[in-house]
């Protein structure tokens, strides 16, 4: 099998560091990007915008519709989003969401014959959500080794997680090491459709501290 690789592209600053990464490994990248009717649409054209920069081989947007998945503040826009760190696994968990996206990007590999999928988790600076965790992907690995006809005739699927122990500043200047515009990106969970960030909410809250931390000026565009 040649050298191709399926990366779950968000939009957002850690899986555009992980297509940057994957890119720079010389791996043939075809990104997903996953539309299940999230509460705004900007991170669907940052995506687009991402995967056009890094001059994908192919990009696709499959939709998922997940908005009858009411306990979440990304699928309910009658959740408020947190302005303030919470305690436990915060509102803005979507329920299997990486399992139900790491699925997908599963099946594409196995139609376009890659062994290896790229995923944005991180375990460091993250919100505690349970799919994000290391041992969650080795699980996921393991099933899709056990479920696939690719694996089963010995082409066994790999998890890429290059970003699971890092801190946010030290994926920052990864990314800008492989040429990631952090301006183009949008992580923001209330976005405007310009993709204008809040600021306030947990994922701005990351965001801010790592440049912070990494000594590189901010390029987010944020509400005034």
């Amino acid at each position: 099998m040649s050298k191709k690789a399926i990366i779950l592209l968000s939009g957002g600053l850690d899986s555009s560091t992980v297509l940057a990464i994957a890119r720079a490994e010389g791996y043939e990248c075809y990104a997903l990007t996953i539309n299940y009717r999230q509460r705004h649409n900007a991170e669907l054209v940052a995506a687009r915008n991402i995967a056009n920069f890094f001059e994908v081989k192919d990009f696709k947007i499959v939709d998922i519709d997940l908005s009858w998945l009411k306990s979440s503040a990304l699928t309910n826009k009658n959740i408020s989003i947190p302005e303030n760190p919470s305690i436990g696994i915060p509102v803005t968990y979507v329920p299997a969401r990486n399992t139900i996206m790491m699925t997908l990007a599963l099946a594409w590999a196995e139609t376009i014959k890659s062994q290896n999928i790229f995923i944005g988790v991180n375990s460091v600076d993250y919100s505690g959500y349970p799919d994000c965790r290391p041992e969650y992907i080795e699980s996921f690995q393991n099933m899709a080794n056990l479920a696939t006809k690719s694996a089963v005739e010995g082409n066994k699927i790999k998890i890429h997680t290059p970003l699971i122990e890092m801190t946010k500043a030290e994926i920052i200047l990864k990314g800008i090491k492989n040429q990631v515009d952090y301006k183009m990106t949008v992580s923001c969970y209330q976005a405007t459709e310009n993709g204008l960030a809040c600021g306030k909410c947990d994922s701005c809250r990351l965001r801010i501290e790592g440049f912070e931390s990494a000594k590189i000026e901010d390029p987010t565009n944020y509400k005034t």
